[in-house]
């Protein structure tokens, strides 16, 4: 049964990703936007919801310190997954591709986009991390640095949709949904705002409700294998949360749109370094420290500075993007999962 939920769930996020990159894409054209605006900040926002709502519903409706550490971890892994393991499925996806590429395994990308991406995230992650080194009962640090993340992202936005657009896109496909229009079908006319709309709305619904049934299809099936919680809390869960912007990375960069793809990676470290570290900064500020039992969980968060800075550091110094860089997260997400199953084994730090 829970079997063939999870791949009810994963058919419903693929479509609702092949859904999504088209929609958006035709309404960041419509609205003029750069691909920084569209790729890190529409497209990163979008697909980052299913793993954001999970920690805020259990910080803001759950009760007691249990339901805050529930959220503070998945707060944690997002950061991490999306600098490992997207990373590592965005290379294996060019790696595979490469012969249909244009430019091979070498990612056409807009350097300045993606390395201001990177310098907003280390910024505000550090400010977060940081502050969870002080005491557990000093809250007005905590509430002060959620104002800073927030200020932050919001200058951020700014700055992506003040660019310049290009010339637009010459291969922007049709949209898939151009036929709920009146004028449609073989009308020579773009798709009216209101319909590409539609299609964004109907992608994210797909997106969101099969993330939250793959969520639980494989809790469910965890569970009836014995499998510990705090591994499904801390690597299992997060994978399937992050299925959307794997896919929409992977679609975006088999037909050679690279900063998109790389933008919505990028883009949503930024989203999730910053709105729901916020949240927990403010309202679970005792459970948002680093403790001897909560350092496995904020471990994640070194490693994935430590994934980011290997791949992106080629980047700042002038130099192309590769794919095979983008494969170090790989080995990095083995590595934490490697911390996790040791200390499931008692193993202490």
């Amino acid at each position: 049964m829970e079997l063939g939920v999870l791949v009810v769930a994963f058919l419903i996020i693929l479509l609702g990703a092949e859904l999504f990159t088209n929609g958006i894409e035709w309404f960041g054209h419509k609205l003029g936007l750069a691909e920084g605006a569209v790729g890190s900040v529409l497209a990163a926002v979008g697909t980052a919801l299913p793993e954001t709502m999970i920690p805020l519903i259990a910080i803001l409706a759950g009760t007691g310190v249990a339901s805050d550490e529930v959220g503070i971890g998945a707060i944690l892994g997002a950061p991490f997954m999306l600098a490992t393991l997207a990373m590592f499925v965005t290379g294996t996806a060019i790696l595979l591709t490469a012969t249909r590429r244009r430019t091979g395994v070498t990612l056409d990308v807009n350097g300045i986009v993606l390395v201001h991406d990177m310098k907003v995230f280390a910024v505000a992650y550090a400010l977060a991390i940081g502050v969870a080194f002080l005491p557990a009962d000093l809250t007005w640090p905590r509430v002060g640095v959620a104002i800073v993340l927030l200020s932050i992202y919001a200058f951020y936005v700014r700055e992506h949709f003040q660019a310049e657009a290009g010339d637009g896109d010459p291969d922007l496909a049709p949209l898939r949904l151009h036929r709920l229009d009146v004028r449609a079908p073989g009308h020579p006319e773009p798709p009216r705002l209101r319909i590409v709309t539609i299609q964004v709305l109907v992608a994210l619904a797909c997106i969101v409700g099969g993330a939250y049934l793959f969520v639980g299809a494989v809790t469910d099936l965890s569970k009836s294998l014995g499998i510990d919680e705090v591994l499904l809390a801390l690597i299992i869960a997060p994978i399937a949360t992050e299925l959307p912007e794997k896919f929409n990375s992977v679609i975006w960069v088999r037909q050679g749109k690279d900063t998109l793809a790389m933008g919505n990676i990028t883009g949503a470290m930024v989203f999730q370094s910053v709105i729901p570290t916020s949240v927990a900064l403010v309202f679970a500020s005792s459970s948002w420290a680093v403790t001897s039992d909560s350092i496995l969980a904020f471990a994640s968060a070194g490693i994935a500075f430590l994934s980011a800075g290997i791949i992106f550091l080629p980047l700042v110094r002038g130099r192309p993007l590769g794919a095979r860089t983008l494969l170090v997260g790989g080995p990095l997400y083995l590595l934490y999962v490697g911390l996790v199953l040791l200390k499931l084994a008692g193993v202490t730090f």
